[in-house]
């Protein structure tokens, strides 16, 4: 499944740019965590994260040599799979995402400002009774960054 690996054309016109993502999940800056989906079908998605100095956790992780938190790495994949999740349902904006279990997480390298996160979630099997199993790769370049396998429930909001 080479489609899936480094190098990504990040250039590319996006399959949703970041206002397409504000209708369809529920954050907001600051805790909006994912720029664009730069490609996706039925088996998989790959989402785009721009990582700037500007970002409100760098105040405190670390001044002296900024470091992205790897739980927000998390959020940022797992947000790039809701968006996944969300595009299966014909009426997205009447659902949530929600994780249920993140396994076999591994930070590989350290990511920081400038650095252009992407993501990579394959689906592991058929969406059933609302829960999707993914396996999510974060990339820097060409190099791995962080790897997680998650579980997701999709529900109707109330």
């Amino acid at each position: 499944m080479d489609r899936f690996k480094p190098p990504f054309d990040v250039t590319k016109e996006p399959l949703y740019d970041i206002m397409a993502i504000r209708e369809m999940l529920p954050h907001r800056p600051p805790f909006l965590l994912i720029d664009k989906i730069l490609d996706m079908d039925e088996k998989y998605v790959v989402g785009l994260k721009n990582v700037t100095m500007n970002e409100n956790f760098f105040v405190g992780h670390f001044p002296a040599e900024p470091v992205m938190p790897g739980v927000l790495q998390i959020e940022a994949m797992a947000q790039t799979g809701g968006i996944f999740v969300l595009s299966q349902v014909e009426d997205p904006e009447n659902y949530l995402t929600y994780f249920l279990k993140i396994d076999g997480v591994k930070f590989r390298k350290k990511v920081v400002p400038g650095d252009t996160l992407v993501f990579v979630l394959e689906l592991q099997g058929a969406i059933r009774r609302g829960l999707a199993n993914m396996k999510g790769t974060g990339y820097v370049g060409n190099q791995v960054v962080v790897q997680a396998d998650i579980l997701a429930m999709i529900e109707k909001k109330k």
